[in-house]
């Protein structure tokens, strides 16, 4: 019996012993987080107001107030039984990262003592010299700095044999220049906060002080059994399968889609959500996806630079937790061809400070101008700035995904639903018509409730779609950070609220206010609505229509990248101060590194796979079959047996199609060997170019001759789990 078929054997769930709780979520949920209220019954009352101006003002703490907060922090972190710290951080490797330090110092006597001083809250020093810089710094300088960010509370991380307090922080370079995705994140809040409030103080909203982004990250990812994993190198090195047979069900039936959740995964699903609720992580949603073993959780919107730590910390914990249940979590966006890949679909929206959603269409949207020139702002942003918001979900990951079955093509495209879309017409031609209210849908039977339909349906399909009081970006990967995305898009709907500003301003002089806005709207509108589809996006015809549009379609990541250091993109970012020209250049290039470093690894494992574990038994099949055929010839001819027509060239067929199926593999790989050699001398542009139009059709033409051996080699032989095991064996 082969390993494959042992593990397949062995595959079971874990038993757990059945537990009885009466607790209430409400009585645990974010114990492990220290929440403002926690900090304000654990310090002064006039310190806990200064740190609150400090988060709305930005009036700077003292550092005996910080010293008073850290102390604070310290006591309520070891009565939780945490013995260490760390700033925890977002570095441009797109995972988080944490240097621990122990609470204790030494007295004078040499007594041990713990301590946590403000000046060890609000400033951390790792090593800088192994992150990716883009060249912010060069390589011998390795000092960086840590930052608290007071806006997202610091939490407890929990192992088996510790606990560490973690405080969510910015990373800078030596120079100060942003070498993590969450100081850029915090600085597009700022900047889409003074242009909104402009634009809601022209139309009268003189209190509203600041405006808040707010997100809801859905998190689509794969399980499979541990041990299946471990017999894939290609999972373990890369995240995906390089190579793999297409099992005769996958999701054709679509059956597993909000399908009833088996019991091993609802175990998982709970554990996640019990760690979840710990961290105040609003953890609302779990069903399973469209693909086997594909399952998704969704969050409780919140404010988007929480929104963007907590599905990192998410992450962490279905990874983590997934080993506990004899499972591996996959985040990779496409780890199993064939099927649906993941995404991550951001739900995102404008609120202000006393509490009104500025992408709520109310009753009658027609009637409410403010909602009107907010939509329209985020409209002409899209459509602007469509490159944009492309490179920032460009990867090797989502570069399978993006355009399949399942996810928006790599066109950027807004779909608004039929109310919207009549109001922006007639809005277009500069008048303003009664929209239909909600209608009321009769179900027909006395005994089910009559509902209301809400006022756009869903388009699957879209990149950027209205879905009611906020926008869906489906076009974000499963594995990545979303504040990339946030930062993205709060800056180009930033740019656009003041361009809206300035135009009705310049409008308002010559008419009436509410004259001049619907001019204004008018020509944006016009000027933005090749932007604008209502139909399918996945369909032969829109690919051709947005050609004609003149909308971009970007399939390769070093072309989608290249949006970045565009003179218009870096005068958008420095002008709003969310990145400079050179931290610009920097993510530019660390990106295009990480693109050529992950599909060079991809690459390296094929070959090594093709050789090690797919090559030697196909020669063993090829001479055993090749035998057979010897032997049944023999037969013929020397032993006077009498076949029916055909069988024996049949089988020397057969024989012919396994070694040139070998063949190509042996000699497509070393064909891929040569395009690495190749590419080694190459610039970093000129490399990635290559690699997507060379080296990667190369390796899919070697995974369909190796899946094709797989289809007819005996199992005894194959010793790589199949799709047909890791999808639909529980």
């Amino acid at each position: 019996m082969t390993l494959r078929k042992e593990v397949t054997q062995a595959v079971c769930p874990v038993k757990f012993e059945k537990r009885e709780t009466c607790t209430k979520i409400s009585e645990y949920f974010g114990i492990n987080t220290f929440s403002e209220p926690k900090m304000e019954k654990m310090v002064s009352k006039h310190t806990f107001n200064a740190f609150k101006k400090w988060q709305s003002e930005g009036v700077v703490i003292t550092p005996a107030q910080a010293d008073e907060i850290a102390n604070a922090m310290k006591e309520w972190a070891i009565s939780c039984g945490a013995t260490s710290y760390t700033h925890w951080f977002q570095p441009m490797t797109g995972l988080t990262a944490e240097k621990h330090d122990s609470f204790i110092s030494f007295s004078a006597t040499g007594q041990v003592l713990e301590e946590f001083s403000g000046n060890k809250l609000i400033q951390g020093e790792p090593d800088a010299s192994s992150f990716p810089s883009g060249g912010l710094r060069a390589t011998f300088e390795a000092r960086g700095y840590t930052a608290w960010d007071p806006s997202s509370p610091a939490f407890i991380t929990e192992a088996s044999l510790s606990k560490t307090m973690c405080i969510p922080s910015i990373y800078i370079s030596f120079s100060g220049a942003a070498l993590d995705k969450k100081l850029p994140l915090l600085r597009s809040e700022l900047a889409i906060s003074r242009a909104a409030v402009e634009l809601l103080t022209l139309f009268g909203h003189s209190a509203v002080k600041r405006v808040y982004t707010t997100c809801g990250a859905e998190q689509e990812y794969f399980l499979i059994d541990l041990k299946y994993a471990k017999l894939r190198p290609d999972l373990l090195l890369t995240g995906r399968t390089l190579i793999g047979n297409a099992s005769a069900k996958d999701q054709q039936l679509e059956d597993q889609y909000l399908g009833s959740i088996k019991e091993r995964i609802l175990n998982y699903m709970n554990d996640v959500v019990e760690h979840a609720y710990k961290l105040g992580i609003p953890v609302a949603t779990r069903h399973n996806e469209v693909a086997p073993h594909q399952f998704e959780f969704a969050p409780v919107y919140e404010r988007a630079n929480i929104a963007a730590d907590h599905n990192l910390l998410l992450m962490t914990i279905m990874r983590t937790v997934a080993k506990h249940h004899n499972l591996e979590c996959l985040l990779h966006e496409k780890p199993f061809a064939g099927v649906n890949g993941s995404g991550k679909h951001v739900n995102w929206s404008l609120a202000d400070d006393t509490g009104n959603n500025l992408l709520n269409p109310g009753d009658t949207p027609e009637k409410n101008l403010l909602f009107l020139a907010v939509l329209t702002a985020v409209i002409h942003a899209v459509y602007k700035h469509a490159d944009i918001l492309r490179a920032t979900v460009a990867s090797a990951g989502n570069e399978h995904r993006l355009g399949a079955n399942e996810a928006p093509p790599a066109i950027v495209s807004l779909f608004l639903g039929e109310q919207l879309t009549r109001i922006t017409e007639t809005l277009e031609s500069g008048k303003l018509s009664k929209a239909k209210k909600q209608d009321i849908i009769d179900l027909g039977i006395a005994s089910l409730p009559k509902f209301f339909r809400d006022t756009t349906d869903r388009n699957r399909t879209s990149t950027f779609a209205f879905t009611g009081s906020k926008f869906e970006f489906r076009a974000v990967g499963s594995s990545m950070n979303v504040s990339t995305s946030l930062t993205a898009l709060n800056t180009i709907v930033a740019d656009s609220l003041r361009i809206m500003t300035e135009r009705i301003k310049a409008e308002s002089g010559k008419s009436e206010f509410e004259t001049a806005v619907l001019k204004v709207l008018s020509d944006v509108i016009r000027e933005s609505k090749a932007i604008h589809f209502e139909g399918n996006n996945y369909s032969e015809e829109w690919i051709k229509e947005a050609a004609i549009r003149g909308l971009p379609n970007i399939a390769s990541t070093p072309e989608a990248l290249k949006a970045l250091v565009k003179p218009k993109a870096i005068d958008l970012f420095e002008r709003h101060g969310v990145f400079s020209s050179v931290e610009l250049k920097a993510r530019y290039h660390i990106w295009l590194e990480a693109y050529e470093k992950i599909m060079h690894i991809e690459a390296k494992s094929l070959v090594d796979i093709a050789k090690t574990m797919v090559l030697p038994p196909a020669y063993e099949y090829q001479s055993s079959v090749s035998s057979g055929c010897t032997n049944l010839s023999r037969s013929v001819h020397e032993n006077g047996v009498t076949l029916d027509a055909g069988v024996l060239e049949d089988r020397k067929d057969f024989v012919a199609k396994i070694s040139t199926d070998i063949y190509n593999v042996h000699a497509n790989i070393r064909i891929l060997e040569d395009m690495l050699n190749n590419a080694r001398g190459l610039e970093l542009e000129n490399k990635t170019a290559y690699i997507f139009s060379d080296i990667k059709p190369q390796m899919e033409l070697i995974r369909r001759y190796i899946d094709a051996l797989e289809s007819v080699m005996p199992d005894k032989l194959w010793e790589l789990p199949k799709y047909r095991e890791m999808l639909f064996i529980d």
